[in-house]
């Protein structure tokens, strides 16, 4: 084994350090998932797209606003983040979610079936951007919203890069960037 493979942590383990870090009570005030959520423009009634939902952090509270009316798809393509959201659904008795195990570039879901997307705490996107952009342009109806959570990345690029997947901004609600579809 070579020294570059020796210190490369196990997916496993990058996702258990994830977990541990969103399932931090400590991190819901800092970084309250409703005031996000909101600012991102979930209402009741929404058909809703998570890319990356990890460990749900904001799955439960994403499906509380949204409510009986609306639905939340959490996909994520690691099984230990769909296996730990399932947990939290039996854990709060939620009904409108569906954990998507799958990448985000192909989700699975039918064309113009969801109202909004919302991409949070994803510094790298697995495969790059370009490939989740087209999935959720697919996903989108006409007018749908897309709301990215500003991470590491710088604005102005990836503000460019989601205008270069056929999307308009919108705006900025804190750290949430909103396009349209």
């Amino acid at each position: 084994m070579n020294k570059k493979n020796k210190s490369k942590a196990s997916p496993g383990f990058v996702y258990k350090v994830s977990e541990l870090n969103h399932d931090n009570k400590l991190m819901a005030i800092i970084r309250n998932p409703y005031k996000l959520l909101k600012a991102a423009g979930l209402k009741p009634g929404l058909k809703v797209l998570e890319v990356g939902c990890g460990p749900g952090a904001f799955t439960i509270p994403a499906a509380e606003i949204v409510g009986k009316d609306g639905f939340i798809y959490a996909v994520d393509i690691h099984p230990l983040a769909i296996r730990r959201v399932k947990e939290k659904i039996v854990e709060s008795g939620i009904k409108n979610i569906k954990p998507v195990l799958a990448n985000a570039s192909n989700t699975g879901l039918p064309d113009k079936e969801i109202d909004l997307v919302f991409i949070f705490g994803i510094p790298n996107i697995t495969g790059g951007l370009t490939d989740i952009l087209s999935e959720i342009h697919r996903v989108l109806k006409s007018g749908g919203i897309l709301s990215f959570e500003k991470f590491i990345r710088s604005e102005k690029k990836l503000i460019a890069d989601i205008k270069n997947g056929r999307f308009v901004f919108v705006g900025r609600k804190g750290r949430i960037l909103q396009f349209v579809k």
